[in-house]
This record gives structure tokens, C-alpha cells and sequence, in this order.
């Protein structure tokens, strides 16, 4: 089957595992440079190394998203190496559940300007290039959390809710310049994000519902946003829900 980004340049936030790591190698498999950005390096560069054996030519970028100056600072630097960006995976994101009465404000702080402010900083920087170009495919990840709000996810909901509000309305704002816009609203999946709770007895709740099931992988995500990014230019998939079979909610 034929590369289907080839000749495109991706940039691809929270790299360094799960989802966003995922994402990195399905959208080098199309073809495309590929552009990674996280906090840890270490983790970055051993995705490098599998970048380059797929002739993604990748280019780490080191960055702490939570400083929106960094969310911009990435992608203006990915268009100096790369002379363009084509599609922007904005995937960084923590998930700090706990009850609202007990909630660390500094936390959920933290989560509500990586989760969303982060997210708005990097596309707003990317947007000028790719409307002078008049193409371009900005993929926003969500959560079915996203859609349904349950006791003790208050505020990462908040945080995801968000992200498919401002996905549609950026949609509708920038699709009469050939601008695409994705929002993916995965379901469980095995990764370390439940690892960042910090409320113990919410995150061994999650933990059992989630081993209850057979759980999507980050990899089944990843072939879901390379769906989305390589349709013909006149298709948009606006949004794409997707869970685990064994999840009823």
C-alpha cells in the first residue's frame, strides 16, 4: 500500500509513550517527517531512533507544554526545520481525578492549562502557516470523559469537554481555508495516564473498572488518528468516538 504522507511534516505533543508515541511511528509508517515533543528526552530519543529506521527524519523537541510559550515555541521551530507543518497531533495531557470537596486546586490548575490552554497555544501558532497554505490538519485528543461527566472526573471533564468545544468552533472558523480539524475521544486505555492520580482510593477504583476489561491500546488510537489524517482533502472527520467493547460508559 502506498505511503499516504508523504511529503507532509507532523508534529506530535506528549510523545513519549503511550498514545502520542503511537501516534509518532503510525504517522511515520505513512510517510511523514515526524516532529516529537514531551519532557522527557531520554524517552524521546529512543523514539527517534525508531523514527529514523522508518525514514521519518524526526526532530525532538524537548519542552515542558504546561508554559504556553513552549506550546508555541514547538511548532515554530518544527516550521524552521522543516520549512512546514501539515499536521499538528495535540495529545500532551495529565488526568487528575478526585472528589471536588478534596480537590488539589493547585493540581487541577496544572491539568486545566496543559489539557486545554497548552492545546489552544500550539494550534494558534500553527495556524498561520497552514492557512497560507490553504492545508492543514490539526487532531485534538479527548476522552469519552469528554462526553459523559462522572463523580470524581469534575474537573478533568471540565478539561475534555473543552477540548471538543473549542475542536468544533476552531473547525467552523477555519475550514473555508482548507483547514482541518479532528477531535478523538478515546475510551480506556492502557496507558500511564491513570498513573498521575493522585487521590488513591479514585485511582484503585479506576484501575479495577479499567482491568475489567480488555482495554484499547495506545497503538488502536494511533491507526484511528492515521485514519483521520490521511481521508482526501474534502473529507473531514470531525470527531471520532471510540471504547472498548467491554466499556459500557
Amino acid at each position: 500500500m502506498a505511503k499516504r504522507l508523504v511529503g507532509k511534516v507532523a508534529l506530535v505533543t506528549g510523545a513519549s509513550s503511550g498514545i502520542g508515541e503511537a501516534t509518532a511511528i503510525a504517522l511515520a509508517e505513512e510517510g511523514a517527517r515526524v516532529a516529537v515533543t514531551a519532557r522527557r528526552r531520554d524517552r524521546l530519543e529512543k523514539l527517534a531512533e525508531t523514527l529514523a529506521g522508518l525514514g521519518a527524519e524526526p526532530l525532538v523537541l524537548e519542552a515542558d507544554l504546561l508554559d504556553e510559550h513552549e506550546a508555541q515555541r514547538v511548532v515554530r521551530e518544527t516550521e524552521a526545520h522543516y520549512g512546514r507543518l501539515d499536521v499538528l497531533v495535540n495529545n500532551a495531557g495529565v488526568m487528575y481525578l478526585e472528589p471536588v470537596a478534596e480537590a488539589d486546586l493547585g493540581r487541577w490548575r496544572r491539568m486545566l492549562e496543559l489539557n486545554v490552554l497548552s492545546l489552544i497555544a500550539s494550534t494558534q501558532a500553527a495556524l498561520a502557516g497552514m492557512t497560507a497554505r490553504g492545508d492543514g490538519h490539526i487532531v485534538n485528543v479527548s476522552s469519552t470523559a469528554g462526553r459523559i461527566a462522572n463523580p470524581n472526573a469534575a474537573a478533568y471533564s471540565a478539561t475534555k469537554f473543552g477540548v471538543v468545544a473549542f475542536s468544533e468552533a476552531l473547525r467552523r472558523e477555519v475550514y473555508r481555508h482548507g483547514i482541518r480539524v479532528t477531535v478523538i475521544e478515546p475510551g480506556v486505555v492502557e496507558t500511564e495516564l491513570r498513573d498521575h492520580i493522585g487521590h488513591a482510593a479514585t485511582r484503585d477504583a479506576l484501575n479495577a473498572w479499567a482491568d475489567s476489561m480488555r482495554q484499547l491500546q495506545s497503538h488502536d488510537v494511533a491507526e484511528a488518528i492515521a485514519f483521520c489524517v490521511t481521508r482526501p482533502p474534502h473529507v473531514n472527520i470531525n470527531e471520532l468516538l471510540m471504547r472498548p467493547t467491554d466499556q459500557e460508559r
